[in-house]
């Protein structure tokens, strides 16, 4: 009880399905499939969530314990917990004003939130809303000129992170976007505006908040594109493997900590410890790029087992995590931090503006109270509890 009320949270959502539930009923299905769906027949999507149940602890019941401190140091500063917001693409279509709403969220909990290339708010904007606290996600340009642009307008507001993503050589074949009309090029057909009708809520947003578009690229586009116009824009823009070379290049010109999303072999890992990245997300891109992969999880385990990464990078998760328990398990198996997307976005959908911050401390008071019920101060005593 004393978790519940140390961080507040609205009662009738206690967990992610509930609040997944809710949003399903007021995100128009269109952009609902987009948030949700995998690729292919989404096995590895489902895999995500279903191999941490393989995970199991052990309790110490009888263990004196101080009191539970969420708290972690990453990267020179102290966050108020082990997790962050992922970075999603098309974040304002999902729910208006999205990626606001959460990096403000972010910076009043004092934890990070990702802004993605493709999403709908601009690097400034979400550097104002975030007090310079937002971290940055690159989806690798095609021409070194666009990527040397970007990499100084995020100078120029002081992001403290770069998160380069790595697994997107090509985009992935996601069945519901290809109905929905949400694969590139997209397009809107009338299915789309007859379910936007039925959400009253999202479209008195989204007139409010205005249509959305790839704020960040917008100085780079030209004027009165349409959408087949933009999809071409987009795949001349970003169609292309990020090879070590490419990475490299960056390690050279950014001064700040740099983070590489997308790692998931040892071959990869071995070759960004090489050039000197700070951190590394074991990711699969939320099963939306290869359905015959493994898990998040089970990446991130094969990675810390041997333990020979430990002290030379920082090793994060995003993948599949859906409750404090989940958080929990990503760190007894040897996640030095978190990233969730999709149940912040559900967040939104269920509660609007109140999404984030509810969310937030939602995880928080699932971690406190699974710590407690173990006998453990800090994350990092969590790998003494696994089974």
């Amino acid at each position: 009880m004393s978790s519940v009320l140390r961080f507040p949270y609205d009662s009738r959502y206690p967990s992610v399905a509930d609040l997944k539930r809710k949003a399903k009923w007021r995100i128009p299905k269109f952009a609902f499939d987009y948030l949700d769906g995998g690729c292919n027949d989404e096995l590895n999507l489902r895999r995500n969530e279903s191999d941490f149940d393989d995970i199991r602890f052990k309790p110490n019941y009888l263990r004196v314990a101080g009191d539970v401190d969420l708290s972690v140091d990453l990267f020179g500063r102290s966050y108020s917990a082990p997790f962050g917001i992922s970075p999603i693409g098309l974040q304002g279509l999902i729910w208006p004003n999205a990626p606001e709403i959460l990096a403000q969220a972010a910076t009043q909990h004092r934890i990070p939130y990702i802004l993605s290339t493709v999403s709908t708010s601009s690097i400034e904007r979400i550097a104002e809303a975030s007090q310079g606290e937002a971290w940055f996600q690159l989806y690798h340009p095609t021409e070194d000129r666009l990527r040397d642009d970007i990499l100084n307008r995020l100078q120029a507001v002081g992001c403290p992170v770069l998160v380069v993503l790595v697994d997107v050589p090509s985009f992935g074949l996601r069945y519901k976007e290809i109905k929905s009309g949400l694969s590139m090029p997209p397009k809107m057909n009338l299915s789309n505006i007859l379910q936007a009708l039925v959400c009253p809520h999202w479209g008195i947003n989204t007139l409010k908040h205005g249509i959305p578009n790839f704020a960040t690229l917008k100085p780079y586009m030209e004027k009165g594109l349409d959408l087949r116009q933009l999809g071409q824009f987009m795949n001349r823009t970003f169609t292309g493997k990020v090879n070590i070379e490419k990475v490299k290049a960056i390690r050279d010109l950014w001064p700040g900590a740099l983070v590489v999303k997308g790692i998931a072999s040892t071959e990869d890992m071995d070759a960004v410890v090489s050039i000197g990245v700070d951190g590394v997300i074991v990711s699969n891109h939320g099963g939306r790029q290869i359905d015959a992969g493994e898990s998040s999880l089970h990446s991130l385990i094969r990675l810390t087992q041997q333990g020979q990464y430990r002290n030379k990078v920082k090793i994060m998760l995003d993948g599949g995590i859906r409750s404090g328990v989940d958080l929990a398990r990503a760190h007894a198996v040897g996640s030095d931090f978190n990233f969730m997307g999709r149940p912040f976005m559900y967040g939104l959908g269920a509660l609007g503006d109140r999404g984030g911050d509810h969310t937030i401390n939602m995880f928080k008071a699932q971690l406190h109270q699974v710590m407690q019920q173990l006998s453990v101060e800090r994350v990092e005593q969590m790998q003494e509890r696994l089974i």
